[in-house]
């Protein structure tokens, strides 16, 4: 093992049963994720499960407190739309002229935000976004199998609110209905709904013609589920922290990595100390591109700011069971438990985690028009959270170009979803055998 002695953490190994001794001399790995949103948790969790030991690091005092916090909820493993995609420039000038549109942009003198949004153009084409999505039904299919497996061994119970309810893309505009309506037909998974239809399967779609447009059709994908993605991260942190090859470290801000003469990873320097490691695995979201910059990996990664509401359900209110997304607005809305998370908005405007007064009240104007009696918005809980995000939409896996050092970074809006995958592919290439998936496309 490369494990210096003296540093933090090798004293766990002198507890370690002789069988699990005689591992570590041979295939077992000591590993640091450095991360403890949903990413780095599936991830320590991936490498458990593959015999390894695993310190995990996080800079907040609890987990889950980035982008994991609040978001949607959704798990959408058969719904995938890369943001880059053919028209969408234009769609963008519009929404900027819109007061209530979904995008914001904040011009930075930063060459990471100019950089990644002109990357992000050279993506917005049919055949590019087009082989982007099919790495990411893949990749979905995949998170959705990962899960289920997850699940069953972890046993993590009713508190994470899981429901599978199916997903629901509604359209205002009945041309864009119909485009979508006949590119999904006979794809199997998803089926084309009229206006009617909609309704029937979702009755609090009722209130849409009491508010501000009427409904077109709607893009239904049965089997989508949503959970909640803090209270997965919480119960499963407490499952983790019941393995005698974990180790979890809380408030501990890293500093750097370690490097050897031939510039392979050693370990992690922290506030609290040092940590070596055979393997680092940067799973910390968009604090992972400052991480790496340190050893000259330049991630191309930005914030995608996102805002949420989490308004309580009682009796007198008329919330959507299954999960819908508002496909012009871009504002989705789950109910998590006895609440309803309603998502929203992509905010270009940096590493800015302020409660903009004036994005939510954009938000809670179109919700309340939208459907009006779904719950209390009056007690709505407000948060904002920044989705680290590749130009393309697809994360970035594996090898970083640094010995030592892998990569499950870039997740965007989707990191509830497809961290299960990314976590078995990432945990895969640091047993030394291949990715499960293709990695075409995934890879930095």
């Amino acid at each position: 093992m490369a494990v210096a002695a003296g540093f933090i953490g090798s004293a766990a190994w002198a507890s370690l049963p002789c069988r699990q001794v005689q591992e570590a001399q041979g295939r077992m790995k000591h590993c640091v994720v450095i991360g403890g949103g949903v990413v780095g948790l599936t991830t320590a969790w991936a490498l458990l499960e593959r015999g390894h030991a695993v310190t995990l690091i996080e800079r907040d005092g609890e987990v889950a407190q980035g982008a994991s916090r609040a978001n949607g909820g959704q798990l959408s493993y058969r719904y995938v739309s890369p943001l880059a995609d053919a028209g969408v420039p234009l769609k963008a000038l519009r929404w900027l002229l819109d007061p209530d549109g979904p995008l914001r942009f904040k011009p930075e003198a930063s060459w990471a935000q100019w950089s990644w949004l002109i990357a992000f153009l050279r993506n917005c084409r049919g055949p590019v976004n087009r082989r982007t999505t099919e790495r990411l039904l893949a990749l979905g299919a995949y998170s959705q199998a990962s899960f289920a497996r997850l699940q069953a061994q972890a046993q993590l119970g009713d508190s994470i609110a899981l429901r599978t309810p199916g997903k629901l893309v509604v359209y205002r505009k009945p041309a864009e209905f119909a485009r979508v309506a006949a590119r999904v037909k006979g794809s199997g998974a998803e089926q084309a709904l009229s206006h009617d239809d909609c309704v029937a399967l979702e009755p609090a779609l009722s209130q849409f013609e009491e508010g501000e447009a009427t409904l077109a059709g709607g893009i239904f994908t049965p089997g989508e589920a949503v959970a909640d993605c803090h209270a997965f991260c919480t119960a499963l942190y407490e499952r983790l922290n019941q393995h005698e090859r974990f180790r979890g470290r809380l408030a501990a801000r890293v500093d750097g990595l370690q490097l050897d003469d031939r510039g392979a990873v050693l370990g992690v320097r922290t506030d609290l100390g040092s940590f070596g490691a055979d393997a680092v695995i940067l799973a910390a979201g968009l604090h992972s591109r400052a991480l790496a910059a340190t050893v000259d990996v330049e991630l191309p990664i930005y914030p995608l700011k996102g805002y949420s509401l989490t308004a309580p359900i009682n009796g007198v209110h008329r919330a959507p069971e299954v999960s819908v997304t508002d496909f012009e607005k871009k504002i989705l809305y789950a109910r998590i438990g006895r609440e309803l998370r309603i998502a929203a908005m992509v905010d270009l405007v940096g590493d800015d985690l302020s409660l903009d007064a004036g994005r939510l009240a954009s938000l809670q104007r179109s919700v309340r028009a939208t459907f009006p009696n779904a719950a209390d918005y009056d007690r709505a809980t407000p948060w904002a959270g920044l989705r680290p995000a590749t130009p393309s939409g697809a994360p970035i896996l594996g090898a970083s170009g640094v010995p030592g050092l892998w990569l499950n970074v870039g997740h965007g809006a989707l990191g509830f979803t497809f961290s299960f995958a990314t976590a078995n592919i990432v945990a895969e290439l640091v047993s030394g055998r291949e990715s499960p998936l293709p990695l075409e496309g995934l890879t930095l």
